[in-house]
């Protein structure tokens, strides 16, 4: 009996010390960014905030080192190496080129990686599954319901014929959604043109094809590329009275007449809370669900609205049915 008791006595002085140590510890979390443009920033802004906060909840400190990729691959192949010689305790990858590439890097090694907006990971392989992701990575997807989308096209205008897909063929997150939005529009018999650029010069040159066509709306899925370059082209289109209906809440805070898809400020805290769960709680990312969001966050900018000469009421009116919140903004707004 008293062997028993000392065990038990000795076991829970070692729980106690165990937390004790955790109590201060710091955690080095590197952070990479693949381009800077409304969503990301916003992602990466709650993902540190969130950190911060659990950090002063738990008496520990995360050590954020935070890089921007620059959308491109030999940066992002680099600053991904120096956190790995910098010995970080985890990676976080926000969007799918960065997540890939971390993957990449870790094969041979236990380091974990969170990814943050990796619009389809089982589609480009980072999981095994959403639901069992088999290796040392996880995190939150930005998922887009490109039919919801292109329903809020003809309830706001139930004639349109003539639709432009613009994009980067190059982006990862855009191939699904606008694979599915060509076979919408197959489905209803409804002509769709590609318009294509990989880097700002292009996408303006795409366009304003697009408005020499005089298309009657265009859609943009979660792409980078397209939301990097957005600040250059909302106007040209605002006066050719072309709707741009986007994938994200970012596209509207740089001019678009609307974003649809789920809330950037809490995907990143949810990302935060998975970095915590791994690093404080021992989870393991193997075993760790993908996690998705609602789908249905319609964010209107009334500035662009007017400009196109739609009538905001009768356009909420029209998308009620469709969405689950409707929010209104005006371009520059989360800069403010």
């Amino acid at each position: 009996m008293k062997k028993i008791i000392c065990t038990v006595v000795a076991l829970a002085m070692l729980l106690a010390l165990t937390a004790a140590f955790a109590e201060g510890t710091t955690y080095k979390v590197g952070i990479c960014k693949y381009v800077d443009h409304a969503s990301l920033d916003q992602i990466v802004e709650n993902i540190e905030n969130q950190l911060v906060a659990i950090g002063e909840e738990n008496d520990v400190t995360f050590e954020i080192q935070y890089q921007c990729g620059n959308a491109d691959n030999a940066t992002i192949q680099q600053i991904v190496a120096d956190f790995i010689a910098d010995d970080v305790d985890l990676m976080v990858g926000v969007a799918t080129p960065v997540a890939m590439q971390m993957q990449a890097a870790t094969e041979d090694n236990p380091i974990p990686v969170v990814f943050a907006a990796v619009s389809d990971p089982e589609g480009v392989e980072l999981v095994a599954s959403n639901d069992a992701p088999g290796a040392n990575i996880t995190g939150t997807s930005d998922f887009l319901n490109t039919n919801a989308v292109l329903d809020l096209i003809f309830a706001a205008n139930p004639e349109a014929d003539s639709i432009g897909l613009l994009y980067d063929p190059g982006q990862d997150a855009s191939t699904a959604p606008i694979a599915a939005a060509k076979a919408y529009l197959d489905g209803k018999g409804i002509a769709y043109k590609d318009y294509t650029g990989t880097n700002t010069s292009e996408v303006i040159i795409a366009a304003d094809a697009a408005v020499a066509d005089a298309v009657d709306a265009l859609f943009t899925p979660t792409d980078n590329t397209i939301m990097a370059a957005e600040l250059s082209i909302y106007e040209k289109l605002a006066e050719a009275g072309i709707p741009h209906y986007t994938g994200a809440d970012s596209f509207a805070n740089d001019g678009a007449f609307l974003g649809f898809g789920v809330d950037y400020a809490n995907l990143g805290v949810e990302t935060a809370n998975m970095v915590a769960d791994i690093l404080l709680n021992g989870a393991d990312p193997a075993a760790t669900p993908v996690k998705t969001f609602d789908n249905g966050t319609a964010t209107i900018n009334t500035e662009t609205c007017e400009a196109i000469g739609l009538d905001l009421d009768a356009v909420t009116e029209a998308f009620q049915p469709y969405c689950s919140t409707i929010l209104t903004i005006v371009t520059g707004e989360f800069e403010g």
